[in-house]
């Protein structure tokens, strides 16, 4: 069972689609393809990094939960660049299992998915949206999966443009990163990272946090591992996805 300690979401999430096709539309921003969702008019924005393996489907049915769930009460422009530009991780490679497959992990680790590299693009694509909308955004927060999780944690340090953040089965967790973050967080593990990680990443922490586990659900459940005909990964996908909007409620 997953470990309480949240309130109820005050929106309505709607449920989890199978076949899912997405609501919002692709734009450029500094050179990268972006999916954009989410009412124009919103002033506060969530950039979402996803997983190594980019543009899934649950990533992007993520993305319009979070901007369309709850209109009448808390608006959000939401934005999920594409960092690997149409070449994210294969399928295959994970569970890392064989030599061949770390070998390939570890190259896409080093090279693409590079997180120090990836974390000085984010303070660009962040200018480069807000442009691009008019100037409407005047909050940003930002949610990570996996690999994005090490993102949000580098870049929500001192000097950092986000007023709040999440990570969701983050990996790559480290403590020391913690005690530099300066907002708001919130993290939704799983099953599959290190217990004793998460709670050493807990304890280091400052700032006003939530931290779950979802004992029940594999690293992914939330993005593109998360298989949606799994009427419990379906209710936990849900349920993971009215937590982040209600910490997003209360401190974007």
């Amino acid at each position: 069972m997953a470990q309480h300690g949240h309130s109820e979401a005050c929106c309505t999430v709607p449920p989890a689609q199978v076949d899912y096709k997405e609501k919002g539309q692709y734009i450029e921003v500094d050179g990268t393809k972006t999916y954009a969702t989410g009412p124009s008019s919103a002033t506060s924005a969530i950039l979402i990094i996803y997983d190594i393996f980019g543009f899934a489907p649950q990533t992007l049915q993520g993305a319009d939960i979070l901007a369309h769930a709850d209109d009448k009460h808390h608006q959000y422009q939401v934005f999920v660049p594409d960092f690997f530009h149409g070449n994210p991780a294969d399928h295959s490679w994970y569970p890392p299992d064989t030599k061949e497959k770390g070998e390939k992990l570890g190259a896409f680790f080093q090279g693409p998915a590079n997180p120090g590299d990836t974390a000085k693009k984010i303070s660009g694509l962040l200018k480069g949206i807000t442009e691009k909308t008019g100037g409407t955004i005047q909050k940003w927060g930002a949610v990570g999966f996996c690999w994005g999780g090490k993102i949000v944690s580098l870049t929500s340090q001192s000097g950092t443009a986000f007023s709040a953040v999440a990570e969701c089965h983050p990996a790559m967790i480290d403590p020391n990163d913690a005690k530099a973050i300066t907002v708001p967080i919130c993290i939704l593990a799983s099953s599959d990272e290190s217990a004793e990680d998460v709670k050493k990443f807990g304890e280091s922490l400052s700032v006003k946090n939530h931290i779950e586990t979802f004992s029940d659900q594999i690293h992914g459940w939330m993005a593109a591992r998360g298989d949606l005909k799994e009427s419990k990964v379906k209710s936990e996908y849900e349920r993971g996805y009215k937590i982040l909007l209600d910490f997003f409620h209360e401190h974007l």
